[in-house]
């Protein structure tokens, strides 16, 4: 892959709009599948309501949880900002606190991308709805069903949406009542595109009013945040591997790779039980830095790491 199309390729994953592009296409193919091989409408009284429902709302809720529990800086904002249960932290200022709800807020947005697909496509296709709302319809007002008993209407009526065998003089009727059920549920699958999209472009004018930042500041602030965290996921995967490297010459006297092996040594009782000892960082009352990645400070009076021959190779 040339590097022409790796900045191509590297683009579109952090361009919001195709990552949101790629999420609805996946999310209607998969209710294409799920409605194809899963959902069969049990035509029962009583049961159309709730199983049609549940597929409809369900899986909805299930994409909105994964989209939040999925994404990374969820965690971060929960664990540096709505977490009371850690140890007390430097203070936040106001702008901090901004920034941060400027963050959840496209978290949200982006979250909500995977159910509302969900939602639409469902709704334009209105199998589910139909399924749901063959208990509720009303046909008092055909003459066939005037000599039967209430029972006996809504047990053909329930039946409608699996084509179940009926009267010849039933059948228009649930032609008819199929009819109006899909097209209730068309035009509630495009009010909701509808107020999503008109909530979307309301909300980022809202954004982009109340943020703290310019338009400049704002581009900058996000690259800064990528990089941020790429480089200190780097610097975290090296400086973890040394202190590692460091810990086990220290218990068996080599480390992979050094064909040294003069001061191998067997680690005693003593050394297992403090290695399996849990250690964790930055706990108590001595805590050493802050989020915001890294934070604007760092402690420059640690006592520097003595690696002794220690080499990380690549």
């Amino acid at each position: 892959m040339g590097p022409t199309l790796n900045s191509i390729v590297s683009s579109l994953q952090r361009s919001g709009t195709f990552v949101n592009s790629l999420i609805a296409a996946l999310t209607i193919g998969g209710q294409q599948v799920f409605s194809s091989f899963m959902f069969r409408c049990p035509c029962q009284v009583g049961k159309n309501f709730y199983y049609g429902s549940a597929f409809l709302v369900i899986p909805a809720l299930i994409l909105l949880v994964a989209g939040y529990a999925l994404r990374s800086q969820m965690w971060t904002i929960t664990s540096e900002y709505c977490c009371s249960c850690a140890p007390p932290h430097r203070s936040i200022s106001l702008l901090e606190r901004k920034l941060a709800c400027l963050r959840f807020f496209s978290i949200t947005g982006r979250a909500l991308v995977a159910p509302l697909t969900w939602l639409a496509a469902t709704l334009m296709t209105g199998t589910y709805y139909e399924c749901a709302a063959s208990e509720f319809a009303s046909v008092d007002h055909y003459p066939v069903f005037d000599n039967m008993s209430a029972s006996k209407r809504e047990e053909i009526v329930a039946g409608f949406p699996c084509f179940i065998s009926a009267p010849s003089n039933v059948i228009p009727i649930r032609d008819e009542v199929a009819l109006l059920h899909r097209y209730q549920s068309q035009m509630l699958a495009w009010i909701l595109i509808t107020l999503a999209t008109v909530a979307a472009l309301v909300s980022r004018c809202l954004v982009r009013c109340c943020s703290p930042l310019t338009s400049l500041q704002q581009c900058y602030w996000t690259h800064h945040l990528r990089n941020e965290r790429e480089l200190f996921e780097q610097a975290a995967e090296q400086h973890s591997r040394f202190v590692i490297l460091q810990r086990i010459k220290k218990l068996f006297g080599f480390i992979p790779g050094n064909e040294d092996v003069r001061h191998i040594r067997i680690p005693s009782c003593q050394d297992w039980k403090d290695i399996s000892a849990p250690s964790l960082f930055c706990m108590g009352e001595d805590l050493q830095g802050h989020y915001s990645f890294l934070g604007d400070q760092v402690d420059e009076h640690n006592e520097e790491s003595k690696l002794g021959d220690i080499e990380l190779k690549p």
